[in-house]
């Protein structure tokens, strides 16, 4: 039982999501291993880095598609904290851009939420001691994108102007939402272009749709 451990040697983990059932389930789910404890819970990324100031706080458990800043950009500000909590992805998304997005951001762990729940507390626990967590095919895919036999990686730079191509927005709508020049879009979607085997904004999509790299 839970009681049998002081809270201090408990591993006290922040649940971020905006779907209060889910909390609710990851928290019931989590609290039955004698060693885990729900310190504090989050809708949004904002309310997130607010509560890791407040309590002793040593896994965040995070989904990335939520209202305000987001995943993303909640996990590359907690890696600027001082000490800064490992930080474990659980999301239905499993894109390469999605999972790119997140480890660059600094995630140590990136798992679906369909894993089984001795998967999440063995992943909890690993990444609290130092270990890279990801689910098993995700694993695969990110080694498949070193190994492809046909095409290159492509980068996470080259992935977001794909994201935002597939939403239909011009190299200038690009060019202001990422901070870049259209003559760096140009040259992004070039390398995308020769890389998937395509000749148009359109077959670039739906290829890298088919492959799994955007969603």
């Amino acid at each position: 039982m839970k009681h049998d451990l002081r809270r201090s040697e408990l591993i006290q983990i922040l649940i971020v999501d905006d779907h209060p059932v889910v909390r609710a389930g990851l928290r019931a789910v989590i609290e039955t291993q004698p060693d885990l404890a729900v310190v504090a819970e989050a809708a949004t990324g904002e309310e997130a880095l607010d509560l890791v100031q407040v309590h002793a706080v040593d896994l965040v458990l995070i989904d990335l598609q939520m209202p305000g800043i987001g995943g993303a950009e909640t996990i590359s500000i907690l890696a600027t904290f001082a000490p800064a909590p490992p930080v474990v992805v659980l999301t239905t998304y499993g894109s390469d851009a999605d999972i790119l997005r997140a480890l660059d951001a600094g995630a140590i762990g990136y798992l679906l939420k369909d894993a089984a729940s001795e998967v999440l507390f063995d992943s909890i626990r690993g990444a609290v001691s130092g270990q890279v967590v990801l689910a098993p095919d995700i694993a695969d895919r990110l080694a498949a994108r070193k190994h492809h036999p046909d095409l290159g990686p492509l980068t996470s730079r080259e992935l977001e102007v794909l994201e935002h191509v597939a939403k239909g927005q011009s190299n200038k709508e690009i060019a202001l939402a990422l901070f870049l020049s259209q003559a760096t879009v140009k040259t992004h979607l070039v390398h995308v272009f020769s890389k998937l085997e395509v000749s148009t904004r359109t077959e670039a999509a739906a290829r890298a749709r088919d492959l799994g790299l955007i969603r």
